[in-house]
């Protein structure tokens, strides 16, 4: 019992020494090490715990199907059978792993050992990811004293003009939600367009950034860490990109960090309806878009936002269940994945890769991050409230067709940020990084692209 306590408080300092290495993380599954400094990170998943996994999918029971439509009450029985079929079958997690650490090492090791941190661009498009793993503290102002270990995925490009750019991954996503942005942000088609340096980090409690073992660490907390880390690598100044969480985070960070933040790309600008908009909405007084945004909102709170209320209130409650069912979490994301997209087919392979991002580790930490980001006031907008801080640099925002937040107009995103461009598409939905990657990119170089608009002259400065 000694023993266990103790490796449970070096845990929760996040603090690894590298003989314990193995047995600090092992209720986490993988083999990591988190130092003061970046270090390469291979993936590396136990293989008994892949095998309990595979028993668990082999035992996976079944709910008994209603006469209904498919998705009203959640996946119906043949969604779930077939992904658990394939995931039996099919699905061969090493494989994904191989994938993930392809030529890591040879990539990135170099570049440590010269004291870069950080991977050159990888050009062959295969094994991309240059993972990385440290730890930080996050200052004065947080609640949390101890180092906080990250894992995150850091490419330089080879333009020496590029602007380091942190892209922030939602729920129910991760760090993976970059890929098929990450060769058009490191080497766009020409030199009139900006080129950026990635880093694309884990939110605690997400794919391979140990989830915290005290309460209290949401929204305004992970901006802390990843501002942080974005000092250890080097960036005084940056700008930021994300959706859901992403978009959440960034909004604290801009406020936090006024000097270091210079501009943001939004593509969930949350901004909900006061009180004078809904009474000219009962009196059919509200334009197009105003009638867009508050249906919209009303229909997610009523018919789709079910395990939201859950994880913001209750989340160990359902993790209990959900840590002992591979299949029952990958159904509980897909209910999301499905209806948040626009024309994007998920194969089984992505809905169980995308799973296994908090399966590994163990749900909990990820699910409870909503309850964490409502105690700061962070999704208040869904109860109609305002808690946002307002932001004062550029922002850009990107609405589309099957998020949320779709036709939110100008003058409302206005009220909590200096919104100086509203992208509108018409098609695309939630992940958009994933399902619309060339309008992101598209959005992302007209913004950063006009340096006077953006602020990003400021890095010729």
């Amino acid at each position: 019992m000694a023993i266990f306590n103790f490796l449970k408080k070096y845990l929760a300092l996040g603090v690894t020494v590298t003989s314990l290495s193995v047995s600090v993380l092992a209720d986490s599954n993988f083999n990591a090490n988190y130092g003061t400094s970046p270090a390469p990170f291979k993936v590396d998943v136990h293989p008994s715990f892949i095998n309990r996994t595979i028993q668990k999918v082999a035992l996976t029971r079944y709910t008994v199907d209603v006469e209904e439509p498919d998705l009203a009450s959640g996946p119906p029985r043949h969604n779930v059978t077939t992904v658990r079929d394939y995931w039996l079958n099919h699905y061969d997690w090493f494989r994904v792993q191989d994938q993930l650490n392809q030529r890591l090492f040879a990539r990135t090791l170099g570049c440590i050992e010269k004291g870069q941190g950080v991977a050159p661009m990888d050009t062959d498009g295969l094994g991309r990811y240059h993972h990385f793993t440290t730890s930080v503290l996050t200052g004065p102002r947080s609640n949390f004293t101890n180092p906080v270990p990250l894992h995150f995925v850091h490419h330089r490009s080879n333009r020496t003009d590029a602007i380091p750019l942190l892209f922030i991954h939602g729920w129910p996503g991760s760090f993976m939600e970059v890929d098929n942005i990450l060769d058009g942000l490191l080497s766009p088609p020409n030199a009139s367009a900006p080129a950026f340096h990635v880093v694309a980090p884990s939110i605690p409690g997400f794919a391979f950034s140990p989830a915290p073992l005290k309460a209290g660490w949401g929204a305004r907390e992970t901006g802390y860490a990843f501002h942080a880390l974005m000092e250890q690598l080097g960036y005084t100044h940056y700008v930021i990109q994300g959706g859901d969480f992403g978009g959440v985070i960034l909004r604290y960070m801009a406020g936090d960090n006024p000097s270091a933040v210079l501009s943001v790309l939004d593509n969930m600008w949350i901004v909900p309806p006061n009180a004078t908009d809904l009474q000219r909405y009962s009196l059919g007084l509200t334009t197009a878009d105003e009638n867009t945004t508050i249906e919209t909102l009303n229909a997610f709170d009523s018919e789709n936002s079910g395990y939201r209320l859950i994880q913001e209130t209750k989340p160990l409650q359902a993790a209990i269940g959900m840590t002992d069912s591979p299949v029952g979490f990958a159904m509980w994301i897909f209910n999301l994945m499905i209806n948040a997209v626009d024309h994007y087919i998920w194969t089984p392979q992505e809905i169980i890769t995308w799973s296994m991002m908090y399966y590994i580790q163990g749900p909990y930490g990820g699910m409870r991050f909503y309850k964490e980001v409502l105690r700061e006031g962070g999704f208040q907008a869904f109860g109609l409230g305002d808690a946002f801080p307002y932001v004062h640099q550029p922002v850009a925002i990107s609405e589309f067709p099957k998020d949320i937040w779709y036709g939110t107009p100008l003058d409302w995103a206005r009220r909590k940020g200096n919104v100086v461009v509203r992208n509108v598409h018409n098609t695309g939905g939630h992940f958009a990084a994933v399902e619309s990657p060339d309008l992101l990119l598209g959005d992302i170089r007209a913004f950063w692209g006009n340096s006077s608009l953006s602020d990003v002259e400021r890095f010729r400065s």
